[in-house]
């Protein structure tokens, strides 16, 4: 056989591989290191100035996360990406307060001197078969801003906290629609605001979203992208509802076929309120995972750059991740 024809059968036999190969792996094959790359190095770079909620460079943050998510294709859920919402706090000289995003407590602020931000989750959507039951992948895109009066380093980039988690969203819409098979449960890809300021965004969604009890399962992403322990750096801590068993078996038959480098510390949790974005859904008693690699000595700190990654675990986590979601997406029980 000559050169020409054995090029031609390999190509042949990659096509057919490609066309035979699951919809899930097509999905897996499709994450990589580059993505990750531009998608954390993007929001963490000092130009966005650690992205604070209510500020313009969050807002920039925002619209770079819906600018990817139409090159993607993917749809807006309702008639926009953005979903805005209004959070207050008392005056800033009164101590102990926290924003608030409850009608109730928004409704007392109102009548004393208050702030006020406008902020904005962004979501998009993958129907499924089912119209009445949905899935979400989160994760929340602000941080804590800068500090002009700290000597040196003033910006707080936010890399790990939570531009990787942010990227692996992302990264999981992209490979759902190179799966090319609709799944069975709609999937939503929510990118909340306001998390550092008290979980605003996930709170106000919850209120806010009129198929809140439709919700069957909830995978947050806070903080997946640095080594707690250098000498273990395929180290991850993976929370569930202790309820659903079922969780731990998907990501530990996951890694073996996918030879996946991770080494997770399962965490079933009777009732996973703390923590991040999940425990808004753990309190409706909606099923979560919750992916983290725990604290760092950057955890907010302006140490926390892009350069400091370990980008190996973020794609791994993020296939992982993917695979979890398919499951939620299109498992009859769970």
């Amino acid at each position: 056989m000559n050169r020409k024809a054995i090029l031609c059968t390999l190509s042949l036999f990659a096509a057919s591989s490609l066309f035979a190969s699951s919809p899930e792996k097509k999905g897996v094959a499709s994450i990589n290191r580059q993505t990750a790359e531009a998608h954390i190095e993007f929001l963490a770079s000092d130009e966005l100035k650690g992205r604070e909620a209510g500020t313009p460079e969050g807002r920039i943050a925002g619209h770079y996360i819906v600018s990817v998510l139409k090159s993607l294709g993917v749809q807006p859920l309702g008639e926009s990406y953005y979903h805005p919402f209004e959070v207050y706090h008392a005056e800033r000289q009164l101590k102990n307060q926290r924003w608030q995003v409850e009608p109730d407590s928004i409704a007392k602020l109102k009548d004393k001197v208050h702030q006020k931000l406008d902020l904005n989750n962004i979501l998009a959507v993958i129907p499924g078969k089912k119209t009445d039951e949905y899935v979400i992948v989160g994760a929340h895109y602000d941080h804590i801003g800068y500090d002009w009066m700290l000597d040196g380093d003033q910006i707080y980039n936010g890399a790990d906290d939570n531009a990787s988690g942010v990227s692996a969203v992302l990264q999981i819409a992209r490979a759902f629609q190179v799966a090319g098979e609709q799944p069975e449960r709609t999937v939503i890809f929510a990118f909340w605001d306001g998390e550092e300021k008290g979980l605003l965004g996930s709170r106000a969604f919850a209120q806010t979203f009129p198929d809140i009890n439709k919700v069957q399962g909830y995978l947050n992403f806070d903080m997946i992208g640095r080594n707690n322990d250098e000498s273990n750096p395929q180290h991850v801590v993976y929370f569930y509802t202790a309820a659903h068993p079922v969780f731990e078996q998907w990501l530990k038959e996951d890694i073996e076929e996918y030879d996946l480098k991770l080494k997770p510390n399962y965490r079933a949790w009777d009732n996973p309120v703390g923590g991040s974005d999940n425990g808004t859904f753990a309190k409706l008693g909606i099923p979560i995972i919750w992916y983290h690699t725990d604290a760092h000595p950057d955890y907010h700190q302006p140490g926390d750059h892009a350069n400091k990654i370990n980008w190996d675990k973020v794609v791994d986590i993020t296939k992982a991740s993917f695979l979890n979601m398919w499951n939620l997406a299109n498992e009859k029980d769970f």
